[in-house]
């Protein structure tokens, strides 16, 4: 369930929101006059979302390598056959 409660919340009722964010492991959305304000998680909580994000973009970049380098008219495909034949003969112990 998602965690709202006004900013003042953190200064009249922290216990209640560092249990919320620590013990429950919760992110807690602060308001201000009715309107969103930030975010209280945990660090672990905070390194993790990071670490995600850090994963992702690195996987987008890798992607968008990989469209780059399939556009290029000079790369070269292997078929099925190609690669698995390879392998197959690598373990095989057959020079290549």
């Amino acid at each position: 369930m998602i965690n709202i409660r006004p900013v003042s919340d953190l200064r009249n009722k922290y216990p209640e929101i560092e249990e919320l964010v620590l013990k429950e492991d919760e992110a807690v959305y602060l308001t201000k006059n009715g309107y969103g304000s930030m975010v209280v998680m945990s660090l672990e909580k905070y390194s993790k979302l990071m670490s995600d994000l850090e994963y992702n973009e690195y996987i987008e970049n890798a992607l968008d390598e990989a469209d780059k380098e399939a556009e290029n008219p000079n790369t070269k495909y292997f078929t099925h056959e190609e690669v698995f034949g390879s392998i197959r003969r690598k373990l095989n112990g057959e020079k290549i």
